[in-house]
């Protein structure tokens, strides 16, 4: 990627976090109050009101168990959310400015996985000094996982933030889907819990990987399989190219409908 294309994906990132904090009373610390608020929330809800238990004698807290997977869900499904009309709402730059477009997906893209990701460090270490099993030696290869989910997160949005200039009910429908997708990756229960006929099925979910991987590295719950890690990495990969090679040819029509 050219040098000034990098500055540019730089100044609109700055940009995105700008505008997502200013005028807020705690500015930035509330990518640190969101996460212990959210914690809160959960704990009481699925281990004090619902009692939820995890299959297994082994199988650490449930707490420990969804953060480590619902993080990494909401920078995902976020980041895709407000990319796909990162194109619509800035018509008026790009009637004025000869810029690559792309910068605003990534920019929306970046800021979403920039917050999210330091809201996951820090609850992360806040749950291992509240005593729960979290293998801090697993952190750095958890953030390494973050990194193909940034390209599968790329590519899609991509894809969706072109259509999104041509069909303006898609973000009405997104939320939907994204919906119906994190309940249909084990997010918020284990494999286990379902039927044995039902398991593989979880397996066309891509973000069922990441939800599984990160509990691994974390939480020593399950195991990364080689396989499935190279096949992550070549559909995160193969997702980025799609969407750059399906956004550069929606590119030139963009000015006509916005």
């Amino acid at each position: 990627m050219p040098t000034h294309s990098l500055t540019l994906i730089g100044q609109f990132l700055r940009r995105e976090l700008r505008n997502r904090f200013s005028g807020s009373f705690s500015g930035g610390l509330w990518a640190l109050i969101q996460p212990l608020v959210q914690l809160a929330v959960y704990t009481f809800v699925f281990v004090h009101v619902f009692k939820a238990r995890l299959p297994g004698s082994d199988a650490p807290g449930f707490v420990p168990f969804l953060v480590t997977a619902l993080w990494p869900w909401t920078a995902f499904s976020e980041a895709i959310l407000r990319s796909t009309t990162a194109i619509q709402e800035n018509a008026a730059l790009i009637g004025k400015i000869a810029l690559p477009r792309q910068v605003f997906v990534f920019a929306a893209v970046g800021a979403s996985f920039l917050v999210h990701s330091l809201g996951f460090v820090a609850i992360v270490l806040i749950l291992k000094l509240l005593g729960h099993r979290i293998d801090l030696a697993g952190l750095p290869l958890a953030l390494l996982l973050y990194v193909p989910l940034l390209l599968l997160t790329t590519g899609l949005a991509l894809i969706l933030s072109a259509l999104q200039v041509f069909v303006r009910d898609l973000i009405q429908a997104l939320g939907q889907i994204l919906m119906l997708m994190m309940f249909a990756a084990p997010v918020f229960y284990a494999r286990e819990s379902l039927p044995e006929h039902l398991r593989h099925w979880l397996d066309l979910n891509p973000f069922t990987f990441y939800a599984e991987s990160f509990r691994s590295v974390l939480l020593g719950y399950g195991q990364i399989d080689p396989t499935r890690l190279a096949i992550a990495v070549l559909v995160a990969v193969a997702a980025l190219l799609i969407g750059s090679g399906f956004f550069r040819r929606l590119d030139r029509h963009f000015e006509d409908f916005l």
